[in-house]
């Protein structure tokens, strides 16, 4: 029989954000390192060609960054996943790129998290660059928050870099300056581990480092209780289990859709809510396309049940990889199967935009791990953003700083749902000007009836 079952340990989805070069790539790779994830055999060949190229500091980071393009510019493009475990948890690792460009890739990445790992440099004007109004520490945590990740981390990074190094006086500056950030955004500091670490040196990533002896360790008041510790995996093993959906039906927003000789077509996503077997009839919406899920996968494992919060593949017949794409949603063809929203209607919070929004205006929102322009038909009504009541109805402009309800028309085929029935498709940004524009939540949906596709839809308009 061998050795028992080893118990199964809460999966946890953990998004590393903050600015571009914050060491977000270098201090995760050094961690997944420390706990095991790693074999030092890799490790020996990512430092040998990290120095070939001149960038040896790099090799944690290399973990992570295994595109050859990311590689030649030293950044983090698309979301890599990563597993190793924690005393508590089964973690997942989502390391999301910093840079301002790649926002929407960033965007799918905590939308699948279920806490946020905010790291920032403490390196001289580094800090300062991050949370200046284009950088993109605070846009970072402001989407997190945004996309229901409650949870937040502060990782105070390249403490190896300060003047002098390991600075206590700039540790505490950092904590002061993107605590008051947080408490503008909706976190409570007061529930925010904040850690000092070095990812390059290692220090006080997974054992308390001796080059901090003022370091007397985080403090966290929750109303679920009290935590303490000392270094970054203990603040990670701190945070509370998430509470899954797996008695909704089945959700799951698809990150990506490959084709595999030998195999078929194999969708990509984190089961958001319900549960995923093989053998269920699978529906996709916006597409309207049904198939049988063959085989799951997670972390090139098969699996015979997956839960709310895996990370999955899975493969179906008889759909080809081009008719599926990221910002689809599957579901469960028997309870409740996903659809495209002819429109919907929100409660948005307008956060900074330099003029004033009227009817007509078109960003693009995402919403899950989709990205579709969106039209504000009609503004309802303004209302006061903490007691919720009406303060005027059919606004003509908005402004930054206001709250109101409005209609949505989707450009682009989109599938949405209540925030109340499914509340991670249930929560967008609004993107524009390269920054996030507005947040919401969606109060209903109108779908469009199941069945009828586009081409037909065109030729009962052309009847009329």
């Amino acid at each position: 029989m061998g050795e028992p079952e080893p118990v199964r340990k809460t999966h946890m989805n953990i998004a590393i954000i903050g600015h571009v070069d914050s060491g977000k790539s270098t201090t995760t790779g050094h961690l997944i390192y420390q706990c095991g994830g790693l074999e030092p055999r890799l490790l020996e060949k990512l430092e040998a060609a990290a120095s070939q190229v001149g960038k040896g500091s790099f090799k944690f980071a290399w973990v992570l960054d295994k595109l050859k393009a990311e590689r030649e510019r030293g950044i983090t493009i698309d979301i890599s996943l990563w597993k190793f475990h924690t005393r508590r948890f089964s973690i997942t690792i989502i390391d999301a790129p910093g840079h301002r460009d790649f926002i929407k890739n960033m965007l799918t990445g905590t939308s699948q998290a279920d806490a946020a790992v905010l790291m920032v440099s403490a390196a001289p004007g580094e800090f300062e660059a991050g949370v200046s109004r284009q950088g993109q520490t605070r846009e970072h945590a402001l989407l997190a928050y945004t996309l229901g990740v409650k949870q937040l981390l502060l990782c105070v990074n390249k403490m190896d870099l300060t003047e002098p190094p390991y600075s206590q006086r700039r540790f505490e500056e950092v904590v002061r300056g993107v605590s008051l950030y947080l408490r503008r955004i909706g976190y409570s500091p007061a529930a925010v581990p904040c850690v000092p670490v070095s990812g390059w040196a290692g220090e006080n990533v997974t054992l308390p480092s001796a080059k901090m002896p003022w370091f007397k360790g985080w403090k966290v008041k929750r109303k679920e209780g009290f935590g303490k510790g000392q270094t970054l995996l203990e603040a990670l093993d701190s945070l509370l289990p998430p509470v899954r959906l797996s008695n909704k039906p089945l959700r799951v927003p698809l990150q990506d859709v490959y084709k595999i000789g030998g195999i078929g077509t194999v969708p990509v996503g984190k089961i958001e809510t319900g549960i995923l077997k093989p053998g269920m009839n699978i529906s996709f919406a916006p597409a309207n396309l049904s198939a049988e899920v063959k085989t799951i996968e997670m972390h090139h494992e098969p699996l015979q049940v997956a839960f709310p919060g895996y990370n999955v593949g899975f493969n179906i017949k008889n759909i080809a990889v081009k008719n599926l794409r990221r910002g689809h949603v599957a579901g469960n063809s028997r309870s409740d199967p996903p659809a495209a929203a002819a429109h919907f209607t929100a409660q948005v919070i307008i956060l900074n935009h330099p003029g004033f929004i009227k009817a007509g205006y078109s960003p693009v929102v995402d919403c899950h791990t989709a990205h579709v322009t969106c039209q504000f038909a009609e503004l309802f009504e303004k209302i006061d953003r903490r007691s919720g009541e009406k303060l005027e109805d059919n606004p003509s402009v908005l402004k930054s700083g206001d709250s109101a309800t409005i209609r949505l028309v989707p450009k682009k085929p989109l599938c949405v749902e209540r925030f109340f029935d499914y509340p991670p498709l249930g929560r967008f940004a609004a993107r524009d000007l390269k920054q996030t524009v507005a947040v919401g939540v969606i109060k209903s949906v109108e779908k469009k009836p199941a069945g009828v596709t586009r081409k037909q839809a065109q030729k009962a308009q052309l009847i009329k």
